[in-house]
């Protein structure tokens, strides 16, 4: 059964549509993927973020801490090609209530699907943070 989804411009602000929508493509679409810039994903992610992931019956964290030391260290590996980090983002939906948002995307490589991704966002007196993330991988 599918369900139609509407998107009232009374309930989501434009701006806050479009602030998200930019921290999402600039902080996790370049900073985490194509230009591995971790400069950006410190201002773009909450300090507390993590990526969470269930195996049996907990729950894995992948702190933003640990995605950086893991970026960086890709990064000055002998022979390292950028090219090799590249992933196309689409931004599937944005959703924001009030100081909460949330963001579905599709993110590709090389034509294939290889995640869907749910990342949550809060807004903070300095803007929006990205503070979590679920996803599917599809390989």
């Amino acid at each position: 059964m599918h369900t139609a989804v509407t998107i009232s411009p009374v309930e989501h602000a434009t701006s806050d549509v479009a602030a998200v929508r930019d921290l999402v493509t600039s902080a996790y679409c370049n900073g985490a993927y194509n230009a591995l810039d971790t400069a950006t994903m410190t201002r773009g992610f909450h300090p507390e973020f993590a990526i969470i992931s269930a195996r049996v019956d907990t729950l894995d964290r992948y702190t933003i801490a640990e995605w950086i030391a893991a970026i960086e260290k890709r990064k000055s590996a002998p022979g390292f090609d950028i090219a090799t980090a590249k992933r196309d983002c689409e931004l599937i939906s944005v959703d924001v209530t009030g100081d909460v948002a949330n963001v579905k995307m599709e993110v590709r490589k090389d034509g294939m699907k290889i995640y869907t991704d749910y990342l949550f966002l809060l807004r903070f007196a300095d803007g929006w943070k990205i503070v979590s993330k679920i996803y599917h991988n599809h390989q």
